[in-house]
């Protein structure tokens, strides 16, 4: 769909420059997903793995973020293959409901109702983040940390359009559990994409 130089806007490495690769094509269709105009691949143009190749190596980045969409509803072998052989970092943003395919770096998985996730995938994840927009939510990211390893960083997301409303449910949670943490989309407070 597109990729772009920025930072990372949540989680464990916020704040840090990032080359972002956004892969068009989505079929969990979260109704708060800040990047719908993903979930249709046949809306985006193919862009030619050389042109990509040769913007990621002219990155400043260290780290390239592979997002979407679903970025594990594609074999993503050769793409993290040249990211490694360039040095760089290679981080993978999923829901975690396809099969694990490329050598990560970093995994978060951000794992969804809508779809079932591969408990495959959650025993590699460094970082579970979840999205929450409803107190049962709470239990569900639970359920899901049980499944990672006991280094898995833990996170836990307001959903953007509540952000207010749920911040206090969300600071009085990670209050009294104190093995989760709260993260915000600081790229959206800061503009940028």
């Amino acid at each position: 769909m597109e990729d772009f130089d920025s930072i990372q806007g949540e989680g464990f490495h916020q704040g840090k420059a990032a080359y972002f690769v956004r892969l068009g094509g989505c079929d969990i269709n979260c109704p708060w997903c800040d990047v719908k105009e993903s979930w249709a691949a046949e809306d985006h143009n193919y862009i030619n793995v050389k042109e990509l190749k040769k913007n990621i190596k002219l990155s400043n980045a260290e780290i390239v973020i592979i997002t979407g969409g679903e970025p594990l509803m594609y074999n993503l072998d050769e793409l993290t293959d040249f990211v490694h052989s360039l040095g760089k970092r290679t981080h993978l943003e999923t829901a975690a409901a396809h099969t694990l395919s490329g050598k990560w770096d970093w995994i978060c998985v951000s794992p969804k109702r809508f779809k079932k996730v591969n408990p495959e995938i959650l025993k590699h994840a460094n970082e579970l983040k979840v999205v929450i927009s409803r107190e049962n939510d709470f239990r569900f990211a639970e359920k899901h940390a049980e499944m990672c390893p006991s280094d898995c960083k833990l996170y836990i997301q307001p959903e953007w359009d509540e952000n207010e409303e749920l911040m206090p449910m969300l600071v009085n949670y990670v209050k009294n559990n104190p093995e989760w943490r709260l993260t915000l989309q600081i790229h959206k407070y800061l503009g940028v994409r």
